[in-house]
């Protein structure tokens, strides 16, 4: 055979083997299973920066001391409270506050408060640190914490009730006698269970004149000086405080007490006919007071009574020459009226306080003994949530703040505009 005619013969025998279908085997079939996709990791929270966390708020009030009144005397003065009453004075800025606060941290808050409205000599409008302390929690709850810095000293109701809720102008002689600006440098623990936080924030957002969260438990040590003032004594002061809000049938109460000892440093200076003489010649007199507290908040009914006693650098009755520690008492009490909604306001509070006080400044050089007894009649206008108008009547005997401190009388028509920022 021809070797062309082989070839052709093997191809096309090869071309049936390709051709030929491969045999069909059966596999067997289950339920499909979907495909999980790959975990995907959630993407890193970026931190809240700092300047985030941190919040401004303030106050300013602007005071005129000199309406027309039954009974002026320009010779009665009250340097402990607002300068600005008696002759030579008109239209002032009582308080210019900036507040700066936050929570740096989930166990760390802090708060800063400088006020713009000080004065120095005769030199008014000069800022001056007020608050500048840390808040230390020690649990997530906030339940346990230590202050540290310069703060309110845990004394009084009053004296822990911000000047922005307060509905007298200026605060009692009696307890505000204990520590000046009611501020110093120290350390103090508070305990303040959540119920009670947040009944304290309660008591203030809703207008109920509440004096914010000190614990219902408090207790510390701070310098004794006051604010802004050098440590001068070598001994601390030493102060506990007690105050339980609760709810009595739908009305808000609050009783409170506590008290503190320590030892302060009296400045003497003595004047050309009168020489000075402190009972310890190192200028350290003993100082130890307690109070007692209680608030019926306005709903719409209110009354506040704080009453103190106990010893304190003053000068004799009889031998003012003679200085020492010596008994003192005093208090006030205070009715108010809250009225909501009135001729398109958030509120009208008129109120009623009565004070009284037997006792020393002991911040005063020399600590001049006061007698002081005042009523002071008003009424609180919130006109907005930014703006409060608060007119008030005073009729006052007090001690002089000069020396020879002779005992003055007479009466003041007083106005003051706040703005709330």
């Amino acid at each position: 055979m021809r070797p062309y005619v082989v070839a052709l013969l093997v191809a096309f025998s090869a071309g049936e083997v390709i051709a030929q279908p491969a045999p069909t085997v059966a596999v067997p079939v289950g339920p499909a299973v979907p495909l999980e996709p790959a975990p995907v990791e959630p993407a890193a929270k970026e931190p809240t920066p700092w300047y985030d966390k941190i919040k401004i708020r303030g106050y300013t009030q602007f005071r005129y001391n000199r309406l027309p009144s039954f009974d002026s005397n320009p010779l009665l003065v009250n340097r402990q409270g607002d300068r600005t009453i008696g002759e030579g004075n008109g239209i002032s800025i009582r308080r210019a506050r900036l507040i700066l606060f936050g929570d740096v941290h989930e166990h760390v808050s802090i708060y800063l408060q400088p006020d713009f409205a000080s004065s120095i000599g005769d030199q008014g409008g000069v800022g001056i640190l007020r608050d500048w302390y840390a808040d230390l929690f020690l649990d997530k709850r906030k339940e346990f914490r230590f202050r540290v810095g310069q703060s309110k000293v845990p004394y009084g109701f009053e004296n822990l009730q911000s000047s922005q809720n307060r509905l007298a102008l200026d605060r009692n002689d009696a307890l505000n006698s204990a520590v000046r600006d009611e501020r110093d440098m120290g350390a103090y623990f508070y305990w303040s269970p959540p119920k009670f936080r947040e009944r304290f924030k309660h008591l203030v957002d809703s207008g109920l004149k509440g004096s914010g969260d000190y614990g219902i438990v408090g207790v510390g040590v701070y310098n004794g000086q006051t604010a802004n003032q050098p440590a001068l004594s070598d001994s601390l002061h030493v102060i506990g405080r007690v105050s339980v809000p609760f709810k009595l049938c739908e009305q808000f109460i609050e009783i409170g007490g506590g008290g503190y000892y320590g030892r302060y440093n009296v400045t003497v200076t003595d004047r050309e006919d009168l020489d000075y003489v402190l009972a310890d010649e190192d200028g350290d007199l003993t100082d130890a007071r307690a109070f007692g507290t209680v608030v019926v908040y306005p709903q719409p009914i209110g009354f506040i009574a704080e009453y103190t006693f106990g010893r304190g650098p003053m000068q004799g009755r009889e031998t003012p020459a003679n200085i020492s520690s010596r008994w003192l008492h005093g208090g006030y009490a205070q009715v108010m009226l809250k009225l909501d909604d009135v001729l398109g306001m958030v509120a009208v509070i008129p109120f009623a306080r009565g004070t009284y006080y037997d006792g020393g400044k002991k911040f005063f050089v020399n600590a001049p003994r006061y007698l002081v007894k005042e009523l002071e009649l008003g009424v609180e206008l919130q006109i907005v949530k930014a703006l409060e108008v608060v007119l008030a009547y005073d009729i006052t005997s007090r001690t002089s703040d000069s020396f020879p401190y002779e005992q003055q009388a007479g009466q003041i028509t007083r106005v003051q505009v706040q703005v709330n920022y």
